[in-house]
């Protein structure tokens, strides 16, 4: 059986909303809760950025079962690996398997340059992120890790051990990445908007050595009492999606977003965002996702009506799917 998340969207909502909203999630018997990890929002209408891990622990102490996870980076300024290792075995300590994964990337420019330095081509970046990415995984097993490499550790151990060690997904935009990411990460986490690309994301993670591996999705959807509403809420909210990959990447700066995104329309929403108004809809497109091999699915409501979302999905749209995975004809 899928299993299906809330997104927490800490660029859009205080930690205190999240965690509200994290126990409503809770009470509509969602699976999990996945949550972005970012120093800044993505532009200053936003205008939140909590600290995930903080986050993390309070959400999980304000709930009784539901899962977490949250997509961070493992080779960065912010977090050293050592560092990130730590801060999962804790909470592994503290919630044992209610962490059961988390998704590593190479970074954002937005999250990483206010910390000071030079921010690395891609390339550097995709070195440091498997690098990383090893280290938390043989800190997390117990092991002591000594580097001279981009990233250096002397005699780094880490003395809270996890019950069990999370799975490791990797996250990908491109195919190039998922490839990549077949190698070295236990999963991959990608976008659900576009279903061939997503499909030929999967293909390339396969490809690349992730065959027989889990694919979690972000859907970015957006509700409303019409399309033409709800198209205009997530122009308001999430137009940066429409920027190119490399540009999400490489722009260091809220105001720089901003700039960078002031050319796109409303209709250009429609192949970055979900639209609904209509629950099966979503039903639909979620149902496509899974029949490529997605086995879990975090849905991410751009709109500010985040309780009426949860309650829809909550109330309609789960409970559909989860009726058609067993019988695949009752839709």
């Amino acid at each position: 059986m899928a299993r299906y998340s809330y997104h927490a969207s800490h660029e859009q909502f205080t930690p205190s909303q999240l965690v509200t909203l994290s126990r409503m999630a809770e009470r509509y018997r969602f699976d999990g809760v996945f949550c972005s990890d970012h120093l800044q929002p993505w532009a200053p209408a936003q205008g939140q950025s909590g600290h995930a891990w903080v986050w993390l622990g309070a959400a999980l102490q304000a709930t009784n079962h539901i899962s977490f996870g949250t997509v961070t980076v493992p080779g960065g300024w912010r977090y050293h690996p050592v560092t990130l290792a730590q801060s999962v075995a804790t909470l592994c300590d503290l919630f044992p398997g209610r962490l059961p994964w988390i998704a590593l990337g190479s970074g954002e420019a937005l999250n990483e340059v206010p910390m000071g330095g030079e921010w690395p081509s891609k390339e550097t970046r995709d070195q440091r992120l498997i690098e990383g990415s090893a280290m938390v995984r043989r800190l997390l097993q117990g092991d002591t890790v000594i580097s001279e490499g981009p990233i250096s550790a002397r005699r780094a151990r880490i003395w809270v051990r996890p019950p069990q060690v999370p799975t490791l997904f990797g996250a990908a935009m491109t195919e190039a990445t998922a490839r990549q990411a077949g190698a070295w990460a236990d999963g991959l986490l990608t976008l659900g908007r576009d279903l061939d690309k997503l499909r030929r994301i999967i293909d390339a993670f396969r490809e690349g050595g992730g065959s027989g591996k889990p694919v979690h999705v972000k859907l970015d959807t957006c509700q409303g009492p019409s399309i033409e509403a709800a198209r205009q809420e997530a122009h308001g909210q999430w137009r940066f999606a429409c920027l190119p990959p490399h540009l999400h990447h490489e722009l260091g700066f809220p105001m720089a977003f901003e700039a960078a995104s002031a050319s796109v329309q409303p209709q250009d929403m429609d192949g970055h965002v979900l639209l609904w108004s209509d629950p099966r809809a979503l039903v639909e497109h979620t149902w496509s996702c899974l029949r490529l091999g997605v086995e879990w699915v975090s849905f991410h409501h751009v709109g500010s009506n985040q309780a009426l979302f949860i309650q829809t999905l909550g109330s309609d749209v789960v409970p559909a799917l989860r009726l058609r995975e067993r019988r695949p004809n009752a839709l």
